[in-house]
Parts: C-alpha cells; structure tokens; sequence
C-alpha cells in the first residue's frame, strides 16, 4: 500500500508518514519499482499502535522505547502520564477559576481585567500585609469576585487579615452566605470554624439563617460561634448551645453575656433561668460546671432565677451557696 492510501486509511498525514519514518518509528517494509514506499500490513498495524499511545500522552521518543523493548514495563510510564495529567487539569482548573472570576468583576475595559488580576494576585500573596491590603481595597477599587473572597477568608491564618477579609466579604454583595455554609462541611476544623465566624459577621438575613442551621453542627466549635452570633442577634434558639459552652467551660463568659442579652423579656428570662437550673440539677453537673451555671444566673432578671438563687443559697456545694448568697446580695443592692 502506497503512502497516499495508508495516510488516507489511518488519518496520519503523509508528512508526518515521512516524520516517523526518520525517526526509526515506523519503516516501510518495501519500495515499488520506482522507488515509492509501500507499507506492509504489519507496518500499518505499527502505525495504528503508535497513534494509540500517542492518545495517551506519550512523546514519540517515549512510544518507539515502549513498542521497540520487550522488557520495557508500562506501569512506571503509565504511572508518569497520571502524575503528568493531574498537574495539568489542576493548571488548567487554577486557570479557568481565575477567568470565571475575572468575568463574574464585569470589567468594563482592560484596565479593570489588570486590576482585578492583581488583586487576586495580592490576595494570594505570602506577604499578610499584601493580603490585607487587597482586602482593604477590594471594596473601593474593582471588586474582587464573593468566590475568590471567601476562598481566601476559609484559608486565611493570619488575625488582622482575616478580619479585613471579613469585613471585605460583608460589604460584596450577594452569594457571600452560601459560599460560607458550604465550607463548613469542610474535613478541616479549622475552615470550619473560619467559615462559622464568617458568618457571624456577615449582616442578618441569609446568614442568620445558615448560623440556626449551625446549631446542629456536629462540630461544637461551629454550634458554639453560631449561638453566640444568634445571641448578639436576638436569636433565642442557641439557648441549649450557650448553657452547653458554659457547663463545659468553652467560652462561658461569653455565653453567659449573650443570655444575659436575650433575657430582655420576662418570658425569655424565665426559660433561660429554668433551663439553668435544670442543668446545675442534672447528674452530670460537674462541681466547676455547677459554679459557671449559678454564676451565670447574674445577668439573668425576673423571679425565677432569683427564686433559684434563694435555693442555690442553701446548696450542698460551698462555692455554689457562696456564689449565689453574693449573687442575691448585688441584686438587693441594684
């Protein structure tokens, strides 16, 4: 078969017919009377072969080892070609997020494409000052995409930046809540924890409703950042959470101030007061934990917790009577 027809058959130009030739890939196996070449069936199976592993990724220099050695084992190549493809999808992913971002700015001209390049840049930065910077100028200068603020808000370690990138994503506009919320189904607790603090500083609305929906978080870092945030926000239903973080000494301070704040009306302070003092009756109570929940009943107005202080007076535990015998006598004084 002459070179025209096996370019025709198998699609591989006569040029690059010649191509491999030279370089010993393939080798027809006779010439005509004329000197033409004429490709035997075995040589059009090896051309065949050789496209194969050209579909794969493999260079041509590659390809004449792998069909020219015998002992030539395709694991190790094989296991090259993955490596390889892995580092260039992720490339190519890197790039295409880039230019989402890029679009999702609506630059007007190029001028706004460099600049939102360089902020993404600088926001990438291992310099915190950099960082901080692009944060800091994402809301007056070209806006930088909601997704590449929350990407760098769940991975930022540095304090300042991470709460000028905060402050950055509250004032981005839309899709800033949901974003969060995905990344606190992160493996890592530390983005979770990132993404839960987030979200307390994002405005009420979409992100007051992601932090009730944290509430039942597996992770009692992120139930206990959102019941906080609900509680500054006049949310009652992190109660249970906020007398949990007190019993077990995680932020108690903290979570005795916001019930203190959602004890605004007598119907809400009445429940936070029984709530504690079922706890300081249960079983489990620890003595520390049992000083934390009367110490609590501080900020707590209305009857029912000085009722329970009154009886708290007479308990068993010393540092619990003493507790609430002071307790009493600051509220007769006020």
């Amino acid at each position: 078969m002459l070179i025209g027809e096996v370019a025709r058959r198998s699609g591989v130009s006569a040029r690059m017919l010649r191509h491999y030739e030279s370089l010993g890939l393939v080798q027809p196996s006779g010439r005509t009377g004329s000197g033409y070449r004429e490709y035997a069936a075995e040589d059009i199976r090896r051309i065949f072969q050789i496209e194969s592993l050209r579909s794969l990724g493999l260079s041509l220099r590659e390809i004449g080892r792998a069909l020219d050695d015998p002992g030539s084992a395709p694991s190790a190549l094989v296991g090259d070609l993955i490596r390889q493809t892995r580092e260039r999808i992720a490339a190519e992913t890197e790039l295409l997020t880039q230019l989402r971002r890029i679009d999702a700015a609506e630059p007007g001209d190029w001028e706004d494409v460099l600049q939102v390049v360089a902020l993404l840049q600088a926001l990438a930065s291992k310099s915190a000052d950099a960082r901080q910077r692009a944060a800091l100028s994402s809301v007056a200068e070209v806006p930088v995409p909601v997704e590449a603020l929350v990407e760098a808000v769940l991975s930022e370690t540095e304090p300042n930046v991470a709460g000028a990138l905060r402050w950055a994503l509250a004032r981005s506009g839309d899709g800033g809540p949901a974003l969060l919320a995905q990344g606190l189904d992160s493996p890592v607790a530390a983005v979770r924890e990132r993404a839960a603090r987030s979200l307390a500083e994002l405005p009420d609305g979409e992100a007051t409703e992601h932090l009730r929906g944290a509430l039942a978080h597996p992770d009692a870092v992120v139930r206990g950042v959102a019941a906080l945030a609900l509680g500054t926000r006049g949310v009652a239903e992190g109660i249970p959470t906020l007398i949990d973080m007190i019993e077990h000494g995680r932020n108690d301070t903290d979570a005795a101030d916001a019930l203190s704040v959602l004890a605004s009306d007598t119907a809400t302070a009445d429940r936070i007061a029984t709530a504690l003092v079922d706890r300081l009756a249960s079983d489990g109570a620890t003595a520390p934990a049992r000083g934390r929940l009367t110490q609590a009943l501080a900020g707590i107005p209305g009857a029912t917790a000085s009722h329970a202080l009154v009886e708290l007076s007479h308990d068993e535990e010393r540092a619990v009577a003493l507790t609430a015998t002071y307790l009493l006598q600051l509220r007769a004084a006020g």
